[in-house]
Parts: structure tokens; sequence; C-alpha cells
């Protein structure tokens, strides 16, 4: 038995037939074709698959699709705007925040999460609010160093995170 949800996701409304059981990420990847969001762990452990619900970063491999009816989801594919790059996105390529890139778009969600409610953050600030976000390749210096070249744009030009 499948269940009709209506969801804006990255300004574009979809009313869709769900399974009730389905996980947003797999929503997200097999019915829309948005693969930004990596299928992981599928425990919520590595952070690969976050999405920003209302705003929020939520770990869209343990939130079924259902549970996202009515709301707003922001996805990596959703940042970028006329072909720009969003600054946080810019900033994980100026600084190279990123080397295989798997769990690159969990990192930029997350780091829009925080600049959102953070706009200047430190270093442990940035350290802690990626702690739900594994990085296999690197040390997290550059990660860090990427959310915060993006922080210092987002105030230059005075610019909101979403």
């Amino acid at each position: 038995m499948s269940v009709k949800i209506s969801v804006t996701i990255n300004g574009k409304k979809y009313t869709s037939q769900v399974e009730p059981r389905q996980l947003l990420v797999y929503y997200l990847r097999e019915a829309l074709s948005l693969t930004g969001a990596h299928v992981g762990c599928d425990t919520s452990s590595c952070g690969a698959c976050t999405v920003l619900i209302d705003g929020n970063a939520v770990k869209s491999c343990t939130t079924l699709a259902v549970q996202v009816d009515g709301t707003h989801v922001t996805t990596v594919e959703g940042l970028a705007k006329n072909g720009t790059l969003h600054p946080i996105q810019e900033g994980f390529r100026q600084e190279h925040g990123l080397q295989c890139g798997f769990c690159t778009p969990g990192m930029i969600m997350s780091a829009a999460d925080l600049l959102q409610n953070n706009p200047n953050p430190s270093e442990t600030e940035i350290r802690h609010a990626l702690e739900g976000n594994f990085c296999r390749c690197t040390g997290y210096h550059n990660i860090v160093r990427s959310i915060q070249w993006a922080a210092k744009k987002l105030q230059e030009t005075n610019a909101a995170v979403l």
C-alpha cells in the first residue's frame, strides 16, 4: 500500500506515491534522480546522506520519505544557483576540502546547517558540527578550512546561507 506525499525539494514541488517504509535517501536517488545524498552506512553513522529538512541537517538514510510530507528539503544539488556554486561548495573547491568526494555532499549540507545558525564559527565549533560525518580520505583540516572560507565569503557578500 503506497502513501501520497507532497514535498518541496530544492524549490520544486513533488507529489509522489511512496511505500511507507521507503527511506528518504532512496526516494531522492531512485524516484527523483537526485544522487547527491550518498548511501554510505544505512545506520546514520557516516553522514554521507545528510540533507536539510526545513533548514535542519538530517540523515536521509534513517528518515522515511513519508516523514517529509509537507516539508522543504534541500539537497546538495539545490545549493548552486544558475550554474554558480554556492559559497560552501566553492569553499570546498578553493581549499581542497575533498578527495574522493563521497562524504562531500554530507559535509557541505552539515556545514550549511552550521553556518545558517552560526555565521562565524570557530575551528572547534566546525569540528563539533562535523562529528556526525566521516571522511576516510582526509584529516579534516582542509574541510574545516573550506567551511571557514565559506563563512568569510558569506559574510563579505552579506549573503544568506539558504
